[in-house]
């Protein structure tokens, strides 16, 4: 009986050993293939392993992202435009600046109210304006993340829900837009196509990243990665071969997800 014990110890810790190897080769393996970035790797879980992991369904998204307030003409599809986009490496940063796209959030559309507080009225439940289109209060329902954020203007407690560039400034920059006009460029900056409230927390995670590295959580993917390819259609941008994959492997989840026309160049 103690030889038996033994050996049964012996057989445990060996299938243990093993399991430990082989879960530290998967892992180094997949890290390696989102070139070492956890963040790269994590983008790459399916959607229905990520649900399982955060124990919600995959396709949960909210009621209110916003964006259906702009009234975006729809045509073709996001796959179907992808297609036509221009595949070719980034340009250099040389010369980039916030400034470059002209002053933050100009009243581009004309309509009296500066671009941030047009998107804050548009992306937040109850939102609360005075007679200046200031928005003073409201609620997001943040589609990146779908956490909840309570908004009440001021020195302190705006900055918690900053507006994001769909395409990151920096890097329509190096796809394109450093060699646009500075009309163009500043029409990149503030077209609702392109703006998106958000928790300050997803804004800094995101930060310039593109699909290929950062993308939100699995039921906004579609949307988002269709408004993306639809900024850099109507602005003439290109796409890095990683991004277009990225982009790809979200769109073959939804083939019908259709792209948007800009307000700003049709």
């Amino acid at each position: 009986m103690p030889r038996k014990s033994r050996s049964s110890s012996t057989l445990f810790t060996l299938i243990a050993t093993v399991v430990v190897v082989l879960t530290l080769v998967l892992g180094i393996s997949w890290l390696r293939s989102a070139n070492w970035s956890l963040e790269a790797a994590l983008q790459k879980i399916p959607d229905n392993v990520w649900g399982a992991i955060v124990g919600q369904e995959p396709t949960k998204t909210i009621d209110n992202t916003g964006f259906d307030l702009s009234h975006p003409k729809e045509y073709s599809t996001a796959l179907t435009v992808l297609s036509t986009l221009e595949v070719k490496d980034k340009g250099s940063q040389n010369g980039y600046s916030r400034d470059k796209f002209g002053r933050a959030w100009t009243d581009t559309d004309r309509n009296g109210c500066d671009q941030r507080n047009d998107i804050l009225a548009r992306d937040l439940n109850n939102a609360v304006e005075d007679s200046r289109c200031r928005v003073l209060s409201g609620v997001l329902d943040d589609p990146y993340t779908l956490g909840t954020v309570d908004f009440k203007r001021g020195e302190n407690s705006s900055s918690l829900i900053p507006i994001d560039h769909v395409v990151a400034l920096s890097n329509a920059w190096t796809t394109g837009a450093s060699s646009l006009n500075d009309v163009r460029r500043q029409q990149i900056a503030t077209d609702p196509l392109n703006l998106q409230a958000t928790s300050r927390e997803a804004n800094t995670q995101k930060s310039d990243q593109d699909a290929s590295t950062w993308l939100p959580q699995p039921g906004y993917r579609c949307e988002y990665v269709a408004r993306q390819v639809s900024v850099k259609a109507a602005y003439g941008l290109w796409v890095t071969r990683a991004e277009k994959s990225a982009m790809e492997d979200v769109l073959n989840s939804c083939p019908d997800q259709p792209a948007y026309r800009s307000q700003f160049v049709g």
